[in-house]
C-alpha cells in the first residue's frame, strides 16, 4: 500500500504511518500537504496521512481547509507521542556542537534545553527529519539536529539526548485519507468528522446546532470555526462526534443538523484511534548527556 506524507523519510508522519499500517505500507514523501491530497486523488498513492492537531500547538488549519476542498475521505486516525531527540554526526560529540537545527516549532518546544545550553545556536530548518538528513549529507561535526528517533536510526546519527521537549504530553493526531470511504461496522467505536456553515441571521443558531446532538446524548469531541474563503467574515465549523452515522440517533441528528446549516459535508466516519506507536533506535552518542 502506497501512503503519501509531507516531509522526508524519517519524519514524524512516517513514524505514524508505520505505527498504523506496519510493514504493508510503502511511504512516499511529498513537499507539501497539498501534494499529499493530489497524490491520492491522482492515484499516485493509495492513501495519504496528514497531521490535523497537536496537543500543544493546536490545529493544523491548512489541513482542515484541504479536507474541505478535496473529495477524499477520512478512514482512520492515530495518535503519536512526539519525542524530540538531539542527534549529531557519528564522529561528533556534544562538546563539539555549536548549533542545532530543526523545524521552528520543534525548537520552540525544546526552549528549556536551549536555556540550559546557551552556547548552542538555534537554526530554523524546513523539516525535523530534513535537518537530520542534512547533517549526514554535509558531514558537519559542529551541527546537531532535533528530530525523531526514527530519523536518527534511518540516517545513522548518534543520539546525544532524548526527551528534549518541554512538555512530555506532546501528541499529534494524524488522519489517514482515501478516495473511498470506510464502511462503518457495528461494534466498532466510531468517530464522525463533519463540516458545515450555520445559516446566518438566526438568533441562537449555535445553541440550536449543539442541541441537535445534546438532545440525543451524542458526545461532541471537538468543534472549531475557520474563516470561509468563499465568503468574507463568514465561518465554517468543523466538528468531531462519537458515533456511527448508520446508528438511528446519529443519522437523525445529522438530518436535523442539515435543516439549520448550509454546505454540510461528512468528511469521514472512521474507527477511533488507539494511539499506536512506532519506534527506532539510533546509535549511542559518544558523550551523551
Amino acid at each position: 500500500m502506497k501512503v503519501a506524507f509531507q516531509g522526508v523519510h524519517g519524519a514524524y508522519s512516517e513514524m505514524a504511518i508505520l505505527g498504523l499500517l506496519g510493514k504493508k505500507a510503502s511511504t512516499i514523501p511529498m513537499d507539501t500537504f497539498a501534494e499529499v491530497f493530489q497524490a491520492v486523488e491522482q492515484h499516485r498513492a493509495d492513501r495519504g496521512l496528514i497531521p490535523i492537531e497537536n496537543s500543544l500547538a493546536g490545529s493544523i488549519h491548512q489541513n482542515y481547509d484541504l479536507l474541505l476542498s478535496h473529495n477524499l475521505h477520512i478512514i482512520q486516525e492515530t495518535h503519536l507521542r512526539i519525542e524530540h531527540v538531539l542527534m549529531c554526526h557519528p564522529s561528533s560529540t556534544m562538546a563539539r556542537l555549536r548549533e542545532v537545527r530543526s523545524h521552528p516549532q520543534a525548537l520552540a518546544q525544546c526552549s528549556r534545553f536551549f536555556e540550559q545550553h546557551r552556547r548552542l545556536k538555534e537554526v530554523a530548518f524546513y523539516d525535523t527529519a530534513g535537518a537530520a538528513k542534512s547533517i549526514m549529507e554535509s558531514g558537519s561535526l559542529e551541527t546537531g539536529a532535533i528530530a525523531s528517533m526514527h530519523a536518527a536510526r534511518l540516517y545513522g546519527l548518534s543520539v546525544l539526548k532524548r526527551n528534549l521537549e518541554n512538555e512530555k504530553h506532546n501528541y499529534t493526531r494524524f488522519l489517514l485519507i482515501s478516495r473511498t470511504p470506510w464502511n462503518p461496522r457495528s461494534g466498532v467505536r466510531t468517530k464522525c468528522s463533519i463540516a458545515f456553515r450555520p445559516i446566518l441571521n438566526k438568533p441562537g443558531i449555535l445553541f440550536r446546532i449543539l442541541g441537535v446532538f445534546s438532545l440525543r446524548d451524542i458526545d461532541l469531541l471537538k468543534i472549531e470555526s475557520r474563516p470561509d474563503p468563499r465568503s468574507p467574515f463568514e465561518y465554517l465549523f468543523y466538528l468531531d462526534l462519537a458515533g456511527n452515522p448508520k446508528e438511528p440517533k446519529v443519522a437523525k441528528a445529522l438530518e436535523h443538523l442539515k435543516e439549520v446549516v448550509t454546505h454540510f459535508r461528512l468528511l469521514g466516519a472512521y474507527p477511533m484511534g488507539k494511539g499506536k506507536f512506532y519506534g527506532g533506535r539510533g546509535k549511542r552518542g559518544k558523550r551523551g548527556e
